[in-house]
């Protein structure tokens, strides 16, 4: 297990007997670019995870190893700081999360790693940041609540990585629950769990190999746009505090003061949300034909409105829209790359993969990894397993 690897690579740097921590990405099956225009998601934790191994170590410093990179950093916990070793950012930004609230943060050692695919829309980012704060809270005896640690894990990605991301993937790594997934108000931050019966249907990701960066230009400029449709909006309607207020009729009456790329980009997200609503009411009625119609409208925003789709993320979905046993299919995360996530019928899941391998491999002579998930708790800790 690689739990027990990661505990072991511990013992063997630093000597002594780690706290374990599990933290694992998340999937979102509808409501995309929504939560930093406080609208809804649709979000779950699955088993594709990180594992990290830490303890206090009765210094002032902070040594962190990635198993995975095989890099280590060490550096004094009174100068924590943005470094050019990009994976330490996120661990670093963590710690200054607990140091902003006054907590004084004692030297620790600490090793991770594991099988969340970088760079495809798993969010690996935002379970790195949830294990080691998670981790922390328990060493440090902090008490702090699994929401306050999801806000600790998004402002530790907007100032130490540069990703204005929304709280959506922080919140589904540290709220997940087996069979469920979760929809998040990203405004008021109430939060509903709805059923998902995995034994009829398997989530299953079809990896567009295609490297992207979430702290891009693109995603901080299509959250500058989302802005400025609002500011467009707020002078007409005062109440209009977030896209999650406007209407499409409001939108197009300020079309033209808009601009059409701001004006698409504001009625993409509008229409999500509903979409959301939608795929909710369609889970509680068993109906995944209509949540996959749903998933199949949003990638067609993503792609035509949003702009944030690419070509090798559109052939996936249209091949996935001719399969036996395929209820829905779209592009997953911030987009630029990384996966599409599918819906399919169990007693078709072998077929769907063989067939999407073929296709991609046809279409763009590109080799196609696919996983296939269960929805799984969010972040705890294991027990340290003993070296053997």
């Amino acid at each position: 297990m690689l739990s027990q690897a990661v505990a072991a690579t511990f013992r063997q740097h630093f000597g002594s007997t780690p706290l374990v921590v599990r933290a694992p990405g998340r999937v979102n099956l509808i409501g995309e670019h929504t939560d930093y225009n406080q609208g809804f998601v649709l979000p779950a934790a699955v088993d594709k995870e990180i594992y990290f191994a830490v303890a206090l170590n009765n210094t002032t410093d902070i040594n962190l190893y990635s198993s995975d990179l095989q890099e280590a950093l060490s550096l004094p916990a009174a100068d924590v700081h943005r470094t050019d070793t990009q994976w330490a950012n996120y661990l670093l930004g963590v710690v200054a999360q607990f140091q902003q609230r006054g907590l004084t943060v004692p030297g620790f050692d600490c090793v991770f790693g594991g099988t969340v695919p970088i760079g495809a829309g798993m969010s690996s980012s935002a379970a790195v940041e949830c294990g080691l704060a998670f981790a922390l809270n328990h060493l440090m005896h902090t008490n702090l609540d699994r929401m306050t640690l999801a806000h600790m894990g998004q402002k530790a990605e907007h100032e130490y990585a540069g990703v204005k991301s929304g709280l959506m993937d922080q919140f589904a790594s540290l709220f997940g629950r087996a069979g469920q997934v979760v929809r998040l108000d990203c405004r008021s931050l109430e939060y509903e769990y709805f059923p998902f019966d995995t034994s009829t249907t398997r989530i299953v990701l079809c990896n567009s190999g295609v490297k992207h960066s979430l702290a891009s230009s693109e995603y901080n400029t299509r959250r500058q746009e989302c802005e400025h449709g609002v500011a467009v909006l707020q002078k007409h309607y005062p109440q209009v505090q977030s896209l999650r207020d406007a209407t499409p009729a409001q939108l197009q009456a300020h079309q033209a003061e808009m601009g059409d790329v701001v004006y698409q980009r504001c009625l993409y997200v509008v229409q999500e949300n509903e979409r959301v609503d939608v795929a909710c009411r369609a889970l509680l009625a068993g109906d995944l034909a209509n949540f996959g119609q749903q998933m199949y409208a949003s990638h067609a925003g993503l792609r035509d409105q949003y702009q944030v789709s690419c070509r090798e993320l559109d052939i996936l979905v249209e091949a996935a829209r001719s399969l036996p046993g395929v209820y829905g299919a779209r592009m997953m995360g911030g987009g630029f790359g990384g996966c599409t996530i599918n819906l399919v019928a169990v007693d078709q899941v072998d077929q769907f993969v063989e067939k999407m391998t073929a296709a991609y491999q046809e279409q763009l002579g590109l080799k196609l990894e696919t996983y296939q998930t269960t929805i799984v708790y969010g972040v705890g800790t294991m027990e340290a397993v003993a070296s053997k």
